[in-house]
Order: structure tokens, then sequence, then C-alpha cells
């Protein structure tokens, strides 16, 4: 019991959870989106009567329902394309971000002491073992 709690508590399972759920209610924002808006669009431009949903041909006496499938496409490049931007082009933005700040580069050195410094401490140095 103990090693099933620590794998379903692990962030990482927890994470794909929460990913897994938002992906759900997007996926539902999209149809109804595709389903409600874009669809019944493209339905006023084609020609038909009754819209998409009811676009189909007959083949050997069965109705082959195309305006459906037309409507998922759209669903899943409008899914796709969104996933891209997340994934490459955010997700790619930050681990570029990432890389940087790890590459930093180290502060520069200071730079070599100049003659007259190098004479100044050897002064200095003297003067101290004169003293102790």
């Amino acid at each position: 019991m103990d090693e099933f709690r620590n794998f379903a508590l692990k962030g990482n399972v927890i994470d794909l959870a929460i990913g897994v759920i938002i992906g759900a209610a997007f996926g539902k924002i999209v149809s109804s989106l595709v389903k409600d808006i874009i669809m019944p669009l493209i339905s006023v431009v084609m020609p038909g009567e009754q819209g998409y949903l009811q676009w189909h041909f007959t083949l050997n006496g069965k109705d082959i329902p195309y305006g459906l499938f037309i409507g998922e496409v759209v669903n899943f490049l409008i899914v796709a394309f969104a996933l891209f931007i997340f994934v490459v082009k955010f997700l790619g933005w930050i681990m570029k971000m990432k890389k940087k700040e790890e590459t930093a580069p180290e502060p520069a050195a200071p730079p070599a002491p100049t003659r007259e410094e190098l004479l100044l401490m050897d002064i200095r140095d003297l003067l101290k073992t004169r003293q102790g």
C-alpha cells in the first residue's frame, strides 16, 4: 500500500492527471467552437440546405456523412495547432530561457594587478615583517 501511495502521490502523476483533466476540458471547448461556430460559418458559404451535419453522399444505398468528418478534421487541426503553440513555442521558449540561465558566464575574474600594485604589496609585506 505504501508503495502505491508513493507512486500515486508523486508530483509527476498528479501533474499528468491535471493535464489530462485540462486537456479534456480544452477538447470540449474546441469541439464546441468547431460544431457551434466554425462549421456553421462554413455551411453558410458551402451549398447545402441543412448545414454541415447533413452533408453526405450516397454509395450503394448507404449515406456517408462527410460533413461530420470535416468537422472532426477541423477539430483535430485546432487542437494540433494549440498543442504546437504550447509545446514547441511556449515550452521551447521556457527551455531556452533555462538553458541561458544555466550557461550564464561566470563573473569575470578581477584583472591582474598592475606593476605599481605589485610594488605596493611588496612594500606592505616588508613593513609587516619589520613590525612583527
